[in-house]
């Protein structure tokens, strides 16, 4: 069965970059969001097996996001994505329970070498 994910990021081209990547490897994505908020939101009905998570967002950031989605459930895998020279906030991002974390602009190896490990 195909992993399931749910990709997060305020920008739709990030978001359409990430799910490609993802869709022609065989990853499903079964939702997206635009905002920490809506990331609860989704992850609460869509249950994910994996959630991509940008940090810099709208309305809520992605490192209180990922605490609120590890409240949920604690075993919940999120892959922190993060823009250059944001290294202390992708700190945050792992000691709040993200599993990995992906440079942007994404190179497709390193968004799934990411995503199998935070998975497997």
């Amino acid at each position: 069965m195909a992993t399931r994910v749910l990709v997060v990021d305020d920008a739709a081209f990030m978001r359409m970059m990430v799910k490609d990547i993802l869709s022609k490897n065989g990853y499903e994505v079964v939702g997206e969001a635009e905002n920490g908020m809506k990331a609860v939101e989704k992850f609460t009905e869509l249950r994910p097996d994996l959630v991509t998570m940008d940090i810099t967002m709208p309305e809520m950031d992605g490192i209180s996001a990922v605490k609120a989605i590890k409240k949920i459930d604690p075993n919940a895998k999120v892959v922190m994505c993060s823009a250059m020279g944001q290294q202390a906030m992708v700190i945050e991002a792992i000691q709040a329970g993200a599993r990995d974390f992906i440079v942007k602009p994404f190179q497709a190896d390193r968004v799934l070498e990411a995503v199998r490990k935070a998975v497997g």
